[in-house]
């Protein structure tokens, strides 16, 4: 746990630093981030949004069951299981995006939902380690926050999550903005860059849990 249970300003200090090490780290969400932008200004905010959708209930789950949630997802066998899946899910959409990378403007991606709010929930809920950050990092940074009072555990989740609201708004923002300095060569390099991401982290997903049950 951390030590920081007399400086409730150091704890959110921490918590903004850690939660934009992990927001800033490339992964499915900002890859579906670039691939929104390019059609819609406001693509960032609604995957946000999406991202959301998953976290905050994933957020309430460990404050009631702390212990529970560790022990459970960090198994060594539902993580393969979760992988498994959630790999399978990415290496799709990835496939679908490199695919449409010459005609995304016009078609759409495919095999990634329309919706943007639907695509932060999904991509995010692809993400095995988003759920392992969560009952690993995210529940020592909970257990804190208990500390201060249940009013604090919700100021958290909203600091945290308006990490994410920032940079994938600005993100979504910056490519809808940039789309018109885009030759066609860097427009199928940048949605080929995001479909190998997607399935990159797809096959790692899915193998990783395999190797380090076998190792």
């Amino acid at each position: 746990m951390l030590d920081l249970t007399d400086n409730i300003w150091a704890f959110f200090w921490v918590t903004v630093a850690i939660s934009l090490t992990g927001v800033l780290t490339p992964g499915p969400v900002f890859a579906a981030t670039v691939a929104k932008g390019y059609k819609d200004e406001s693509a960032g905010l609604k995957i946000a949004l999406g991202h959301g959708l998953v976290e905050f209930p994933l957020i309430a789950l460990i404050v009631f069951s702390l212990d529970y949630a560790e022990q459970v997802f960090t198994n060594d066998y539902v993580k393969l299981g979760i992988g498994l899946v959630a790999g399978t899910l990415l290496v799709f959409m990835g496939v679908g995006m490199i695919r449409s990378r010459k005609t995304v403007a016009e078609k759409g991606l495919e095999h990634v939902p329309e919706n943007s709010i639907l695509a932060g929930a999904l991509t995010t809920s692809a993400n095995p380690y988003f759920l392992l950050w969560w009952v690993t990092v995210g529940a020592t940074l909970i257990a804190s926050a208990q500390l201060f009072g249940a009013l604090v555990v919700v100021i958290f989740a909203v600091v945290h999550w308006s990490c994410d609201l920032g940079w994938y708004t600005f993100t979504g923002f910056a490519v809808y903005r940039s789309k018109r300095l885009w030759t066609p060569v860097v427009h199928e390099i940048v949605f080929g860059l995001c479909g190998a991401l997607m399935i990159g982290f797809g096959v790692y997903f899915a193998v990783g849990p395999a190797v380090e049950i076998t190792s």
